[in-house]
């Protein structure tokens, strides 16, 4: 086995997250059961997050980094053997234990999914915590009765992460969908992802209190919370649902009970984080057959170097970076 790799660490310096490559030994590592070789990690606005002190990250130094796809080097758990291709995202990984920055890394065996047939390392990156949210999103809200013929759904923050694969997923299985982004020069990359109608993001902000609006949507896909989920809410059809994600728009959300008691609508609450392994290897495993994005090597996605890391995070908190971006290791 490799007695010395490299990582990306973050370490606080007063109050703020100084982020170097440094080389590191297995030593570093804590003691788990399964040792992967990482062959592809992903950016994700949570990561983003990490570089401002105490906002996700629990303790420095700390790897970042909430996603990793690889080969099994070292397992002490049965199910998994030396030269297994897997993938582990979110759970507490680069969080509070070492995470997919880093040319190794050591994980629980219950935070592990085997790579599904039909997809490479490299693609399940593509994918990543981004993308699952985004299958979980549409998965639930298909569980809630939404279909191609209940009308258009809504996509919020639709040139990101989460809304870019929602984009595909959606208009690969047949939806007419509806893309909200306040980026004008993004409008044909949305279109390329099938988008049939791209809205202005300030469009999603009433001047108003309405507690109801005109109904325009049958389902949304929300990662951006805020003012714009509270629109979205006083928007949305008779039963139709809304799935909430993130908070790029912020964390508080002023709504009435109208939506819900009047129009039937329900909120969904979408945890990508702690979503139980029995839903997590099933949802992965229809990302890799009818989830599945339909553009995944295509213009969605962009590959990055280790040493590309920092400045990439700093776009992406400043909402420069469209769709997936990749870490190869």
């Amino acid at each position: 086995m490799t007695k010395t790799f490299r990582a990306l660490l973050f370490e606080q310096i007063d109050d703020q997250v100084q982020m170097n490559l440094q080389q590191l030994t297995i030593d570093d590592l804590p003691e788990e059961e399964v040792t992967i070789q990482v062959a592809y990690s992903s950016v994700n606005y949570k990561d983003g997050l990490g570089t401002i002190p105490n906002r996700t990250i629990r303790h420095y130094p700390m790897i970042p980094g909430i996603d990793l796809a690889g080969t099994v080097l070292e397992s002490r758990d049965a199910r998994f053997s030396k030269g297994d291709e897997v993938i582990v995202t979110s759970y507490e990984l680069g969080i509070s234990h070492p995470g997919g920055f880093s040319e190794i890394a050591r994980v629980p065996a219950k935070w592990v999914v085997p790579l599904p047939k039909g997809l490479t390392l490299k693609e399940s990156m593509i994918i990543g915590t981004a993308g699952f949210t985004a299958a979980l999103s549409v998965q639930r809200l298909e569980e809630s009765g939404l279909t191609p013929k209940s009308g258009p759904v809504l996509v919020t923050g639709a040139t990101g992460g989460v809304g870019s694969i929602a984009v595909d997923i959606l208009s690969t299985r047949g939806y007419e969908v509806i893309a909200s982004t306040g980026k004008e020069h993004e409008h044909d990359y949305l279109r390329q992802l099938g988008a049939s109608q791209i809205i202005n993001r300030k469009d999603l902000q009433a001047p108003d209190k309405k507690p109801m609006r005109k109904q325009l949507w049958a389902g949304v896909v929300d990662p951006v919370g805020g003012s714009t989920l509270e629109y979205a809410l006083t928007t949305t059809q008779y039963g139709g649902s809304v799935a909430v994600s993130g908070l790029t728009g912020g964390g508080d959300v002023h709504t009435t009970v109208y939506p819900f008691i009047l129009r039937g609508v329900n909120l969904l609450g979408i945890d990508s984080v702690y979503c139980p392994m029995e839903i997590r290897e099933k949802l992965w495993n229809r990302l890799a057959s009818d989830l599945r994005p339909g553009k995944l090597h295509e213009s969605i996605v962009q590959e990055i170097t280790l040493e590309e890391i920092p400045e990439t995070l700093h776009k992406i908190l400043r909402g420069e970076i469209r769709g997936r971006t990749i870490v190869k290791l």
